[in-house]
C-alpha cells in the first residue's frame, strides 16, 4: 500500500539544510491579533529601518506633527485568510509553519501523492464543467496516475501551490491543469514535435551552457525545480525520469560550473547570462553568492538573472530574513547590490502563469524584494484553460504590476510531449495581444512571443513572415540568430492539429 507523506524535514532535495524562523505561535484561526502579531514579526527588520519625514509647516510657520513612515510590508495584508486550512492534512498548520521554508512537505512521490489525495478530495468531484457529470475520488485519482505514465515531468508540488488549488473541482482548476497530468486530457502530440523542440543541447558548446543568441548564454546550474510543470521545455533534462523519459541530468558540480565559467569569461561578445536550470532556487544561497561573484567579475558580462518560479510556489521563503531561514533571499539580496556597485545588473525572473497564484504571501514576498532594491520580472506561459482568455490575462498582469513584479514575456506555449491538449493555436496569443495592449501602462506590458521550434530563439508573436490557419503553420526569421546552420532559415511553428478547421478533440 502507499506510504505517508514524510514527516517534517530540514532537507528538501538537491537544496540546503535549512532552519526554522523563529515566529510566534499560531492562536485560534482566522485571529487578527495573531496574524498582526506574526506579521510584525517576520517584519520587524523592517521596522526597525522606518524613518521620519522630514518636518512639514502649516500657514502660520509651525510644524506640524508627521507620523513616521513605515515600509509598507509591515501592513496586515488586505483580505487575507489562512487558504491552506482547507487542505485537511493541514489544518492545524500555523502561520509561522506554513511560511517556514523548512517545513515545506513537498508532494514529490506517487506514494505520497496518492495520500494528499485521498485525504483531499471529496468523495465525488465534478466531471463537467456544469457539474451534470461526475467523477468519484478514486477515478479522478486513476486519471492522475494513468498520466503520470504517460507524461514526460515527474510531480512535485510545494504545500503553498497545493493550497491554492479548488479542490472541490480539480479537474477545472487552473493550477491542477498546469502541475497534475490527467490521462483523459491527453491527446496524440504534433507529428513534427521533438523533445528537445528548442534544440538546447545543439546550441550547448559545454553542457549546461545554452549560447544562442551573441550576447546572450542560459546557464543551467542544476536541473532540479521545487515544483515541476508538466508543460517543461526542458524536460529531456529537468527533473526526475520518468516511464516515457531518462533525462539528461544537470546535477550541480564544480568542474561542470567551472566549464561553463571559463566558456563565459571567452566570449568578448557576451554580455547578458540567465542562470537557471532546473530552478535557481535550489542552488545552496552560498552557490548563489559564488555564481553572481563569478559573473560580476567578468568584465565582458553586464547583466545577468536568476530564474526561478520560486516567488510563484513557496513565496514564503522571501520573508525570512537572515539567522531565521536559510539565506537564500539574502544572498540574492546581496549579489544585486554587488552587482550594482560595480555597474552591472541583476534582476529574478520569475514564473506566474495565473491570477489565483497570488496571494497575500506574494504580495508581502514581492514588497520586501521591492524594498531591497531587487527587480523582479516575470515569465508567463500561455496554457489552454488556464490563461488562455482576456479577462484572466488582464487580471494576472495587472495582479503582477501591482506587485511591482513587471511581466515581461508571455510565451506561445512550446511543441512539448504529452501537453498538445495545454497549446494553443498562434491566433489566440495575436488576439490576446490585441485587446490587451492599451489597457495597461506600456512598461508593463509584456511581450507576446513564440520561442521558435528549431532554435530560432524569441520573436513577437505578430512578427510572421507568414501564417496559414487553415494549415496551422507560421513561419519566422531570426536574422540575429546565426550560429550553425542559421543563416537565413525559416523556422515554423505549429498550431494544434486538434484546433484545425475541421478537426475535434
Amino acid at each position: 500500500m502507499f506510504l505517508s507523506m514524510l514527516p517534517r524535514r530540514c532537507t528538501i532535495g538537491l537544496g540546503p539544510r535549512i532552519s526554522t524562523p523563529k515566529l510566534v505561535s499560531a492562536r485560534a484561526v482566522g485571529s487578527l491579533p495573531r496574524f498582526q502579531a506574526q506579521v510584525a514579526d517576520i517584519t520587524s527588520d523592517l521596522d526597525s529601518n522606518s524613518s521620519r519625514m522630514p518636518p512639514v509647516f502649516d500657514k502660520t510657520g509651525a510644524e506640524t506633527v508627521t507620523p513616521p513612515v513605515h515600509p509598507v510590508a509591515t501592513a496586515v495584508p488586505q483580505n487575507w485568510d489562512e487558504f491552506w486550512r482547507k487542505v485537511p492534512l493541514w489544518r492545524d498548520i500555523s502561520t509561522k509553519d506554513f511560511l517556514s521554508y523548512s517545513w515545506s512537505n513537498l508532494v514529490e512521490t506517487q506514494q505520497q501523492l496518492y495520500n494528499f489525495l485521498q485525504t483531499t478530495l471529496p468523495d465525488q468531484v465534478p466531471f463537467d464543467q456544469s457539474g451534470t457529470r461526475m467523477q468519484t475520488r478514486d477515478e479522478f485519482i486513476r486519471d492522475v496516475f494513468e498520466g503520470i505514465t504517460a507524461a514526460t515531468m515527474a510531480v512535485r508540488m510545494t504545500p503553498y501551490i497545493l493550497s491554492r488549488i479548488n479542490w472541490h473541482d480539480p479537474r477545472h482548476d487552473p493550477i491542477v491543469r498546469q502541475f497534475l497530468p490527467l490521462k483523459s486530457r491527453m491527446i496524440p502530440d504534433h507529428p513534427n514535435l521533438t523533445l528537445d523542440s528548442l534544440h538546447e543541447e545543439a546550441d550547448s558548446p559545454v553542457k549546461g551552457l545554452v549560447h544562442r543568441y551573441p550576447d546572450k548564454a542560459l546557464f543551467l546550474p542544476t536541473s532540479v525545480c521545487p515544483t515541476y510543470c508538466t508543460f517543461c521545455t526542458r524536460s529531456y533534462a529537468v527533473g526526475a525520469d520518468t516511464a516515457t523519459v531518462h533525462k539528461a541530468s544537470l546535477k550541480p558540480g564544480r568542474r561542470r560550473w567551472e566549464e561553463a565559467f571559463a566558456y563565459m569569461a571567452s566570449q568578448p561578445q557576451l554580455a547578458d547570462v540567465v542562470v537557471s536550470g532546473g530552478d535557481a532556487y535550489y542552488l545552496q544561497p552560498h552557490h548563489l553568492r559564488l555564481i553572481g561573484e563569478r559573473l560580476i567579475a567578468m568584465p565582458n558580462i553586464k547583466r545577468f538573472r536568476f530564474a526561478s518560479k520560486g516567488l510563484a510556489v513557496a513565496p514564503g521563503r522571501v520573508l525570512e530574513r537572515e539567522g531565521r531561514g536559510d539565506g537564500w533571499v539574502d544572498a540574492l539580496v546581496d549579489v544585486s547590490k554587488a552587482a550594482r556597485r560595480a555597474g552591472k545588473a541583476v534582476a529574478w525572473h520569475t514564473h506566474f502563469n495565473h491570477p489565483d497564484e497570488i496571494s497575500w504571501v506574494t504580495e508581502m514576498a514581492a514588497q520586501r524584494l521591492f524594498e531591497e532594491g531587487v527587480m523582479v520580472r516575470n515569465q508567463t506561459v500561455l496554457l489552454k484553460g488556464v490563461n488562455d482568455d482576456v479577462e484572466t490575462m488582464k487580471r494576472l498582469i495587472r495582479g503582477l504590476a501591482d506587485n511591482k513584479i513587471f511581466p515581461y514575456y508571455v510565451y506561445q506555449c512550446d511543441m512539448v510531449k504529452s501537453v498538445e491538449h495545454l497549446r494553443t493555436p498562434l491566433q489566440t496569443i495575436l488576439d490576446l495581444e490585441a485587446q490587451i495592449r492599451g489597457s495597461i501602462a506600456g512598461f508593463m506590458m509584456p511581450s507576446f512571443v513564440v520561442d521558435l521550434p528549431g532554435g530560432g530563439g524569441k520573436r513577437l508573436a505578430c512578427s510572421y513572415e507568414s501564417y496559414d490557419q487553415d494549415t496551422g503553420v507560421s513561419r519566422y526569421r531570426a536574422p540575429a540568430v546565426t550560429g550553425r546552420d542559421k543563416e537565413n532559415k525559416v523556422y515554423e511553428y505549429y498550431d494544434p492539429v486538434d484546433s484545425l478547421p475541421g478537426k475535434t478533440g
